[in-house]
């Protein structure tokens, strides 16, 4: 597995992440949104350089053109619901793929020592044949792996993809470990990511992180267990 860490070359996806983490911005949901589509879009033209394309001859008002364009099948698949705004940036690029949606959330189970567990559960999902096809996920906060883990699963029973591309804004390096031995060190997958920051807590969530990107996206949700 490829990893490709894009905050190790300075550019302007380093104000999409200042602005994201930053607690006062965040404030502004609408924007914070928007930060996270601009990364998308920002990821969406890295991982178009690595695509295979051919030349396509186009009509112009004068004489015919031969334009090399993408000649991959694209099938872009998120994680319900904070995933939604970085699908929509590389969506705005890529705006001839297939999509695929799958919905799955965290729960504290017990082990069979009855200790305290992080599950993944996944309950839905909607999604074209990826066989042959290349498979882009996009997971705004790769922090364990284990969601990034049950979502590519599940597309496979969808067929093999030729490749896969995970995006997200951050990793951890536990993240990344970790997708790497679920997936055996794959060739056929790159690992995208705009930071990777350098602590998991207790909790599971990165730090420093910027906090649950999908409540920052949509507002706090409620468990029917709090309530």
């Amino acid at each position: 597995m490829k990893v490709i860490n894009l905050s190790e070359s300075n550019s302007v996806l380093n104000q999409y992440l200042r602005e994201i983490r930053d607690v006062e911005i965040q404030k502004d949901s609408l924007r914070f949104r928007r930060n996270i589509e601009r990364i998308g879009e920002f990821m969406a033209i890295e991982v178009s350089k690595t695509l295979n394309y051919q030349p396509t001859e186009v009509q112009t008002p004068l004489a015919t053109a031969t334009v090399n364009t993408i000649s991959d099948q694209l099938v872009l698949a998120t994680i319900l619901r904070a995933g939604m705004p970085l699908h929509q940036g590389f969506l705005n690029i890529f705006d001839r793929a297939e999509n695929a949606f799958l919905s799955a959330y965290r729960r504290v189970g017990r082990n069979v020592h009855g200790e305290e567990q992080l599950e993944i559960v996944a309950e839905y999902l909607a999604a074209p044949v990826i066989e042959g096809k290349t498979l882009i996920i996009a997971d705004p906060m790769l922090a364990t792996g284990m969601s990034m883990e049950v979502g590519y699963l599940a597309l496979l029973k969808h067929g093999t993809p030729k490749h896969t591309h995970l995006c997200c804004a951050i990793a951890t390096p536990q993240s990344i470990e970790y997708m790497r031995k679920a997936l055996n060190d794959s060739p056929d997958v790159t690992l995208w990511c705009a930071a990777v920051d350098p602590i998991l807590n207790e909790k599971k969530y990165i730090v420093p992180g910027l906090g649950d990107a999908g409540d920052l996206c949509y507002g706090t949700k409620v468990h029917l267990s709090d309530r």
